[in-house]
């Protein structure tokens, strides 16, 4: 693992994983509850009120999934759901509104979600030592 002692990894990924999650969350739970101002984005985006509850749901089993240790596969899958999701959002804003320089806030989930998905796979390649 290079010159970087496995404590700092397992720090950089909880740490990162968690303000993921909380960014995550911060839109599962308005979409779950189908707030008036995501309904409002939902309907300025073209997407049908029916997804945001789907949608929530999903966002709430991925942040789950990264959260709780093991699943492997799990988390790979939630990783992916959760990027197609960012990924998604960012195209579906550029497709209605064009660029606005509020956009670039979400580099920082992108990153956060980068680092806790790239100290996950170290993590996992690390061998186990028992002390």
């Amino acid at each position: 693992m290079k010159n970087i002692p496995l404590k700092k990894y397992r720090i950089v990924f909880w740490v990162s994983t968690v303000l993921f999650g909380a960014f995550i969350l911060s839109s599962a739970i308005p979409n779950i509850l189908q707030t008036e101002d995501w309904v409002n984005i939902f309907n300025l985006l073209g997407y049908p009120r029916y997804l945001l509850p789907f949608i929530g749901v999903a966002k709430l089993l991925g942040v789950v999934a990264l959260l709780v240790p093991g699943f492997p596969r799990l988390k790979e899958w939630a990783y992916a759901g959760l990027f197609f999701d960012l990924t998604g959002a960012v195209y579906s804003g550029l497709a209605v509104g064009g660029f606005h320089p509020q956009m670039l806030t979400l580099l920082v989930p992108f990153a956060l979600g980068a680092a806790s998905y790239i100290t996950h796979h170290k993590l996992n390649k690390a061998p186990i030592t028992y002390t």
